[in-house]
């Protein structure tokens, strides 16, 4: 029998986190469980448990560097050498720059960038001796074309591109066989958009068009194990960050004219408790309310997937159309 991967997973108590945690959970892995919610972590240790794998839930707060270095360390002494570990964590305030408050969007960058920002020290600092392992970090097609009412998750999305690529540079010049990889996804439907701070007068929503969570699960899953850069999930993914290349002044003024309402439902906002400072009191699992909105596959993750196929098939194509030709040219 396979000896079994030991992964950590960042805000593994609800949304994306959760459902990298069931993923992994499917291969029977040992699964170290970071985040505040001590309600969501019981009920993800129980989901890996009756996968049949083994799980160690720590509450922790991932903008506390030494709480994230004392979560790895005990990781590998219950669980074993650390081989996946995944930057997942995240929070945010939607409103307008001006009306977020500087503690505000102090605490979002420092779970959001931050919080990635230790768990790849604490990764690194078990990995580099091993000269093995892989780091995940959970991107955003928002790390590379901001949007309205993100100025803080966009801003720690941008950030931790940059470290991304500044460290990746530093692998290679060092020939080190730790792999670091990014996952740049859509809009999801998870809880965040129940569980974020928001300033807005209606409910928030993601970006149209909606994946449910389990599509980002499986291309975190597939990046951890192929030796790709970067991995994008979902059509709108590809022409964001495409699109934003090519004509960012159109990108910028098409957002300013959608997205303000395009990220806010019909309904009143009302009273809401948010997990920016306190963590969220109950287990909020996977999925968030936009079921009936949200696709369950990506035609362009597995595109990606399969990219060798794919140029495989086209190459026999293009050879079948030459001969074709040919013998057209033959015949005449």
């Amino acid at each position: 029998m396979a000896e079994r991967e030991t992964v950590v997973v960042t805000g593994a108590s609800a949304g994306v986190g959760r459902a990298i945690v069931r993923e992994f959970a499917k291969r029977q892995a040992n699964v170290g469980l970071l985040a505040r919610s001590d309600d969501g972590l019981d009920a993800a240790k129980r989901e890996v448990e009756q996968a049949g794998g083994r799980a160690l839930a720590l509450p922790t707060d991932v903008a506390d560097h030494e709480a994230v270095a004392a979560a790895a360390a005990r990781v590998e002494d219950e669980l074993g050498p650390i081989d996946v570990w995944v930057n997942n964590a995240m929070t945010t305030v939607f409103a307008f720059f001006d009306d977020i408050e500087p503690d505000e969007f102090r605490r979002a960058l420092e779970v959001t960038y931050l919080g990635a920002v230790w768990g790849t020290r604490a990764a690194l600092d078990r990995m580099l001796p091993r000269d093995r392992g892989t780091i995940v970090l959970v991107g955003s097609a928002l790390a590379y074309r901001g949007i309205p009412l993100q100025s803080a998750y966009c801003g720690a999305k941008h950030a931790e591109k940059g470290f991304f690529e500044s460290l990746r540079c530093e692998l290679r010049n060092r020939g080190s066989g730790v792999h670091l990889t990014m996952v740049q996804l859509p809009g999801l439907n998870t809880p965040q958009f129940e569980h974020c701070r928001s300033k807005m007068p209606k409910v928030p929503q993601p970006v149209a068009p909606v994946y449910q969570p389990e599509v980002a699960a499986r291309a975190v899953h597939w990046a951890a194990h192929h030796w790709r850069r970067e991995v994008y999930v979902g059509g709108s993914t590809v022409y964001t960050i495409v699109g934003n290349k090519l004509a960012p002044w159109l990108a910028e003024r098409y957002l300013a004219r959608t997205a303000v309402k395009g990220q806010q439902t019909d309904e009143p906002a009302g009273e809401r408790h948010d997990n920016l400072f306190d963590p969220t009191v109950r287990d909020e699992g996977a999925h968030g309310r936009f079921d009936d909105k949200a696709h369950g596959r990506s035609m362009q993750l597995w595109a990606t997937r399969h990219r060798r196929w794919l140029a495989g098939a086209g190459v026999l194509a293009a050879a079948a159309a030459l001969v074709s030709t040919g013998t057209g040219l033959v015949r005449k």
